[in-house]
């Protein structure tokens, strides 16, 4: 493979995701496969800013596949967001003779990195690490899979107890905009109902929900809710159910950042190496202002201002799914 680039850097941006870690080894191990060298940077573009910055050899990042979160360190960085502070970055760039970057984060990341290049003309590759699944452009994104097995595995828990004392249980998964985890989580552990940001819901619905289940016989209910919903938050939600049902013994479950951590699953970790070697192959053959990503089991790249505007889809059968399950 014929390339002029002799410098990548590297850095992770945004919200964390388990399978970062499995994404920077394997930019590093793809540099060292095609004789590039790869520069980390710390603490995503604040360290760019701040020059904080470490060369990475294969074996600097030995043992670090089955590591949640990034070694390399994540921040959102306001300076970064000014053309002072791009202007600063770009002499950092010059400094440590870095020739091209990989961006690890989500559309926010991305949206810095447009802009960068657009200014300096700096070529780069997205990866999508994010635990929403809502980038554009991919199948799945780095952390999703991790983080739909720390749900699944955390409602079955209470399902124990919500069926020992009888209890209606809300849980509260991540989601601010989309629905991906609590729509997949929320099928996978059983729940008798799933509120989500692109689905209109409403207290009656709910409420007939689960008045059928108690007629069907069911005795405790677990309902799922994206922390986006529109209704409300969980808090509000519970209590308007507790005023029109008095007799529900309801208890509130937010389970919080526990789903960005963790050791990443397989899945998760075959896909951040796959796009870590796609993101280094591609600036190598000189793309730039392209997103990695994976379509129908396939290393695709998108435009990246198209994985910036568009948002991957809540697919209506798995809705449909939902509500033939929760009968």
């Amino acid at each position: 493979m014929e390339h002029t680039i002799k410098r990548i850097g590297l850095l992770t941006s945004g919200g964390d995701s388990p399978g970062m870690n499995a994404a920077i080894r394997a930019v590093v191990r793809a540099c060292k496969y095609y004789n590039v060298e790869s520069i980390g940077i710390r603490q995503g573009y604040e360290g760019l800013i701040q020059n904080d910055v470490i060369v990475l050899g294969a074996r600097s990042v030995r043992h670090i596949i089955n590591q949640g979160g990034t070694i390399l360190k994540t921040a959102r960085s306001e300076e970064f967001r000014t053309a002072v502070g791009r202007k600063k970055a770009y002499q950092n760039i010059q400094q440590n003779q870095i020739d091209a970057l990989i961006v690890i984060g989500g559309d926010g990341s991305f949206t810095g990195a447009k802009i960068f290049a657009e200014e300096f003309g700096i070529p780069f590759i997205g990866v999508p690490g994010t635990i929403d699944n809502d980038i554009f452009g991919t199948d799945f994104t780095i952390g999703y899979d991790t983080a739909l097995n720390t749900v699944v595995e955390a409602i079955d828990k209470l399902r124990d107890t919500a069926t020992s004392h009888d209890r209606l249980f809300f849980v509260e998964v991540m989601g601010r905009d989309a629905g991906f985890i609590a729509l997949h989580s929320g099928i996978a552990s059983g729940a008798q109902e799933i509120l989500i940001p692109e689905k209109k819901d409403s207290i009656e619905e709910l409420i007939a929900s689960l008045e059928q289940s108690d007629k069907t016989g069911k005795k405790s209910s677990i309902v799922v809710i994206a922390e986006g919903e529109k209704l409300g938050n969980i808090y509000q939600l519970a209590a308007q159910v507790k005023e029109l049902k008095p007799q529900y013994d309801i208890r509130v479950t937010v389970l919080g950042h526990i789903q960005r951590g963790g050791s990443p699953s397989c899945q998760d970790r075959v896909l951040a190496s796959r796009l870590g070697i796609a993101a280094v192959e591609a600036l190598l053959e000189g793309k730039t202002n392209l997103m990695a990503g994976l379509r129908s089991n396939k290393v695709v790249y998108t435009p990246i201002e198209e994985a910036i505007k568009k948002h991957n889809e809540i697919d209506q059968d798995l809705i449909k799914t939902a509500q033939i399950l929760a009968i």
